[in-house]
């Protein structure tokens, strides 16, 4: 744990990727943060922060972004970028439903797919679920496109150790429960989580540096209320 290790963050921009980002500098490891927009990135000081403005939907911009950093072997990819919206199903639009696909799990399986040829056989990749994409949890109304674009996470990471159990690297997932977020908060106005982003980021950041030592395909909820 005292090595520094060359760590990718997505959705890093603000909330809890920002906050990953942070704790994961003050433990002197080299942060990769890519998000669309990278503005409070920049006014980060560090000679071990890389910041771009990667859109995780768009191929394009993936493949350039990969290219550019192919010299460097990663130890730990963090798959945090997410998108919410809070809205009945009948009034979900076809278009709301593949943009938050597009984002929750197509943008993860693109940045996966082109980082794993630069990961290590002990590399770890945690995807960030969440608490509603985990079968026999409590369920809200209106997040039929988020939770179960969720769930396609949790089952993916469950494949994934499958598929790279001989070979590497690590997948696990952390299913979160309600974190205080601007995302949360504009789908949920006036709800008040007792969660922080920068504690929920020492308890995520902890386990990418240390979580594939006792675990492999695994989609752990991380809540402190009943499922």
């Amino acid at each position: 744990m005292n090595s520094s290790k060359n760590i990718i963050v997505t959705g890093a921009g603000k909330g809890i990727g920002f906050e990953l980002v942070k704790w994961f500098l003050g433990k002197n490891h080299k942060v990769w943060a890519i998000s669309r927009n990278i503005n409070k990135l920049n006014k980060v000081e560090s000679d071990s922060l890389f910041t771009s403005s990667v859109d995780i939907t768009n191929e394009y911009e993936i493949k350039n972004w990969v290219n550019g950093i192919k010299k460097f072997k990663f130890d730990i990819l963090v798959n945090n970028a997410g998108y919410l919206i809070n809205k009945p199903f009948e009034k979900t639009s076809i278009d709301e439903f593949k943009q938050i696909y597009d984002v929750n799990v197509f943008g993860l399986v693109s940045i996966t797919k082109k980082i794993i040829p630069s990961m290590k056989s002990e590399s770890h990749i945690v995807n960030i679920s969440s608490m509603g994409g985990i079968s026999g949890t409590l369920k809200f109304p209106g997040l039929s496109a988020y939770s179960s674009s969720k769930g396609a996470v949790s089952i993916l990471t469950e494949l994934l150790a499958e598929e790279y159990k001989e070979t590497g690297p690590y997948f696990n997932s952390l299913a979160l429960g309600s974190v205080q977020t601007e995302m949360l908060q504009k789908a949920f106005p006036g709800y008040n989580s007792n969660l922080s982003p920068k504690k929920i980021a020492d308890y995520i950041c902890k386990f990418a540096l240390e979580g594939h030592n006792f675990y492999n395909g695994k989609v752990l909820p991380v809540t402190t209320s009943n499922p």
